[in-house]
């Protein structure tokens, strides 16, 4: 095995991440997980009485869970350099002397607005995990099985787990007044991809690269 090699292997056993099933992140040690993405909403802006209801229906939330959450907040950096670049096109496209000044003033607002303050995009998501535990021995011996058979009960079980507990949650946060949706397979490479690679990768590479290693080594 070279160096290079290595490299991946160990970061990709420290990435803990086995397989993914249709919304379902198989773990190792018998774990699994499923994410919800939670949309946002400007707390700031409420009122006090819509406020008051929202603490409320968080406090309900957490006063409901009979598992354990973790609730992931992601932030990050918007790159605006081909929006900008679009702008300038425009500015130059155009034939009306008008506009194209005042694209200009508004690109240039812009421009120094992102130079003054970093431009974060907020992301939510509440995770919800399962362990083999939960099955007693015979889905802690499942999760660690050898065979085909036995990892796919131990996967249904997850599954199972899994979305009753993501309904329960789902329909608490419907008391937030936000919208939530269970992360499918497809969304859940591409957010791991994303995260794993946040300093390597362009926003849209991901999905070029959905088929290609989740990690990268090197």
């Amino acid at each position: 095995m070279t160096k290079t090699e290595k490299g991946h292997a160990s970061t990709q056993k420290f990435t803990e991440v086995i397989d993914i099933v249709d919304s379902i992140a198989i773990l190792a040690g018998g774990n699994a997980c499923l994410v919800i993405e939670v949309t946002a909403s400007n707390f700031a802006l409420l009122s006090k009485k819509e406020q008051d209801a929202k603490i409320y229906a968080y406090a309900s939330l957490l006063n409901s869970l009979t598992f354990p959450i973790q609730i992931l907040v992601r932030n990050k950096r918007v790159d605006i350099s081909s929006y900008l670049k679009e702008l300038e096109e425009k500015e130059t496209e155009t034939k009306n002397e008008l506009l194209a000044e005042h694209i200009k003033m508004y690109r240039e607002f812009v421009k120094e607005m992102v130079r003054i303050n970093v431009v974060l995009n907020k992301t939510f998501y509440v995770v919800v995990p399962y362990t083999a535990l939960e099955a007693g021995l015979s889905g802690v011996k499942q999760s660690f099985g050898k065979n085909s058979a036995e990892q796919q009960r131990f996967v249904e079980e997850a599954q199972k787990a899994l979305l009753g507990k993501a309904e329960s949650v789902n329909s608490q946060l419907a008391k937030l007044a936000v919208t939530s949706k269970i992360l499918e397979k497809e969304e859940l490479i591409k957010l791991f991809y994303d995260i794993f690679n946040d300093d390597t990768i362009q926003g849209s590479q991901a999905d070029s690269d959905i088929d290609a290693p989740m990690i990268k080594a090197g």
